[in-house]
């Protein structure tokens, strides 16, 4: 995948997938923005990009408000002269269950994610609209946020909310040319060995120094994180110049189209429908067969 002569902007790319999406788009041709809270972090990303043969520059900065956003885009300008392509990656974690969360986890949480992800979003936006030859807004979601997952109010709303902006700026910006794409992705990651299902598996491959099993990789769609920057790359070039307003899963071996919400089951009443005749019909119509909730935890084949 060619990517010479496009500048990309990569935030919470100091290390983790971020890092990975930020080391793929250079690969393949790209001058990329780094971003990270942590300058020491950057520098190393940097250095380790442009050691490859790769041109990087970095940004230090929390992404959530408008002026980190503008500053991530302005540097992309002032130091390669555009932007292209912005993949929103930052994040953090709080997770807690329900009853023992704060209104802080709560706020922290959804101002990196959502707000920061609508913030640098906005500026790509008017930057690319101001250059007009189109663009790529690739924003990261989670499987959190598609099927929820226990103590992540916070992070699985944020993600589900992206999801949304996707398919939201997709209309949006079509005239203009530019793609939004919500990706899904699954890795072993520290965050990813917060989520209770894949936990086990990640930190046992860890201790012993093997590769994720092919089982693993190809049932539950769980890699590396360079597994992951392929797509990333791909959404990046004029090649998915026709994909916009989905939202793309990929781990490991897998690569999937998650669906949109639809209507699984309609049922009707005459006049309408009081609560009794719901209580009456509920489990017999579109009851029947209720959706699952939660990321099941991976199951290994029988010996």
């Amino acid at each position: 995948m060619d990517l010479h002569g496009k500048v990309a902007v990569i935030t919470g790319s100091g290390r983790g997938l971020g890092l990975a999406y930020a080391r793929a788009l250079a690969a393949a041709g790209a001058r990329v923005v780094v971003n990270d809270v942590d300058a020491e972090v950057v520098d190393a990303a940097v250095d380790a990009i442009t050691s490859a043969g790769g041109v990087a520059v970095g940004v230090v900065a929390a992404v959530g408000d408008s002026a980190a956003a503008e500053l991530l885009t302005g540097t992309a300008v002032r130091e390669f002269g555009r932007l292209d392509v912005m993949v929103t990656n930052a994040g953090i974690l709080r997770d807690r269950v329900l009853w023992k969360m704060t209104d802080d986890d709560f706020d922290a949480v959804v101002k990196v994610h959502l707000r920061g992800t609508f913030t640098c979003a906005r500026a790509a936006a008017v930057r690319m609209r101001e250059q007009g030859e189109g663009g790529r807004i690739v924003l990261i979601s989670s499987p959190a946020g598609q099927r929820g997952n226990f103590g992540q109010t916070n992070y699985a709303a944020a993600k589900a909310s992206i999801v949304a902006m996707a398919r939201t700026w997709a209309m949006e910006l079509s005239r203009a040319d530019i793609t939004v794409n919500a990706v899904v992705p699954v890795a072993a990651t520290e965050m990813t060995k917060t989520i209770p299902a894949f936990a086990p598996v990640i930190e046992e491959a860890e201790r012993t120094g093997a590769p994720l099993p092919g089982w693993l990789r190809k049932d539950e769609g769980l890699g590396t994180v360079e597994d992951v920057a392929a797509l990333i790359t791909f959404l990046a070039s004029d090649s998915s110049k026709d994909i916009t307003g989905q939202a793309i899963g990929i781990g490991g071996d897998r690569l999937a189209l998650w669906a949109h919400p639809a209507e699984k089951a309609v049922a009707f009443a005459d006049g309408g429908w009081s609560a009794d005749t719901i209580a009456e019909r509920w489990h017999d119509g579109v009851g029947a067969e209720p959706e699952t909730y939660g990321i099941p935890a991976p199951q290994a084949p029988e010996a």
